[in-house]
């Protein structure tokens, strides 16, 4: 039995998750020659009645295949659908995390780009010292712009969503609050580096992730989940990315393969994704979403995590999505797992020695906490998705003012230069001020 402060504890989060959505231009252009509208508009459809049932959204899990060829008008088309998603869900239009896929990849602009091809081939090639060869050649100015060279426009689009990616920063993390003392931290990791090598689709396994993107450092009274677009099978590095995410991320998503499954063990659950818009020549035509509710329970050395897993398929007659069924002919796949709680206090909030929260205020989290973790705040995405929508003059300006970029960091591509600094803005508590500026050149 909980205590009432326990049960008052509890904290709630619903996540929907969808992957492969392949907006593919020119038709997802012209909604009247768009073969794969159907099917979206029944997808939003059915999860308006499952928000009904279940609440609101709170945050919505993009795993990759946003796009069909890197377009940047195929973006556009994106982002209207996904914010209109997020609005029919309840979910704030700050809460949408993206993370590239092999379809978000310019693959025309890689197979013209010397620069690009030899980098990542000088990676592919390294047998005994691959991860070594990822860090030089990310490093080095010229080859870590060329290696993602091919991710131009996914970067434009996913800048406002704080989900870009540059040479030093080639997978982000940002945090969500479970409950009062946990936190979830989701780390979207990017599987695409090597993707459209030499200009051509992959193959398997031919991709890399590395040690750079799984190393996961342990946070007290931190869950963490991991977002990648390809499943281990993809992977150069498959078996060595398996075992590090399993012993370190309690949740896993993944895309790519088009088979929406839910595979648990007893320290993690592990999601594959059905797609929005899979190719309608696939043998098994058949799109589908979930819909995951986490909750926080117990406290102290009970305390454990509940996950239930909501995956709902599409069929074609009648047209309509339906869930996909337990062995037990249950709707819902339930998991539990043990998160005992940790002794070390997290984020500065007192934790008494019953496991119940204390009563002390909790400090602002200061530049010692994960400053781009804790860039997941909905009042920091708020700031970050208004800084984006001014003009690039106008973002400029206010970089240059607040010495969040220097003189020389003004030539960098866009996403990576302003992604820094709103990073360094919130190291150095800078947030603040920084709104008041971006709210005076609103109202202009």
């Amino acid at each position: 039995m909980l205590s009432a402060k326990a049960l008052g504890n509890r904290k709630k989060m619903l996540l929907l998750h969808i992957s492969d959505i392949h907006f593919k231009a020119p038709q997802c252009l012209n909604p009247d020659m768009d073969p794969d509208r159907g099917v979206r508009t029944r997808l939003e459809r059915h999860l308006a009645t499952q928000v009904a049932r279940l609440g609101n959204v709170d945050a919505i899990l993009v795993g990759g295949d946003v796009a069909f060829k890197g377009d940047p008008l195929e973006y556009g088309v994106a982002k209207t659908w996904l914010l209109k998603l997020a609005k029919d869900s309840g979910c704030h239009a700050e809460r949408i995390l993206v993370i590239p896929g092999n379809h978000d990849i310019d693959r025309t602009a890689i197979s013209k780009a010397m620069s690009t091809r030899n980098a990542q081939r000088a990676i592919a090639e390294e047998k005994d010292w691959r991860e070594s060869a990822l860090t030089s050649q990310l490093a080095d100015l010229q080859t870590g712009e060329a290696l993602l060279r091919g991710h131009a426009a996914y970067n434009d689009f996913a800048a406002p969503m704080h989900c870009q990616i540059w040479p030093s920063r080639i997978y982000w993390k940002q945090d969500l609050d479970l409950s009062p003392t946990v936190k979830l931290r989701i780390h979207g990791l990017t599987s695409t580096i090597l993707s459209g090598r030499d200009g051509k689709d992959d193959v398997r396994p031919s991709l890399y992730v590395s040690p750079l993107q799984t190393a996961l450092d342990p946070v007290p009274n931190v869950v963490n989940m991991v977002m990648c677009h390809h499943p281990f099978d993809w992977l150069i590095d498959g078996d060595e990315v398996e075992d590090a995410l399993n012993r370190r991320a309690t949740f896993q998503i993944f895309g790519h393969k088009h088979r929406q499954r839910v595979h648990h063990d007893t320290d993690f659950v592990r999601w594959g994704a059905g797609a929005v818009n899979p190719s309608r020549n696939e043998r098994q035509y058949e799109p589908g979403y979930n819909l995951v509710k986490i909750e926080v329970f117990g406290a102290g050395k009970d305390r454990r995590l509940s996950i239930e897993t909501h995956q709902f398929t599409y069929q074609s007659n009648p047209e309509a999505f339906r869930p996909i069924k337990t062995s037990s002919d249950e709707d819902v796949f339930r998991h539990t797992i043990a998160f005992p709680e940790d002794t070390v206090p997290a984020f500065g909030v007192p934790i008494a020695s019953n496991g119940d929260v204390g009563n002390s205020p909790a400090p602002a989290i200061s530049s010692a906490t994960d400053a781009e973790a804790a860039m997941g705040s909905e009042a920091s995405r708020n700031i970050v998705s208004r800084f984006w929508d001014l003009a690039s003059s106008d973002r400029r300006r206010i970089a240059l003012d607040l010495g969040l970029i220097s003189t020389e960091e003004v030539s960098l591509p866009e996403p990576e230069r302003y992604g820094k600094a709103l990073i360094r803005a919130k190291e150095r508590d800078l947030l603040d001020r920084l709104a008041e500026l971006v709210a005076e050149r609103e109202g202009r």
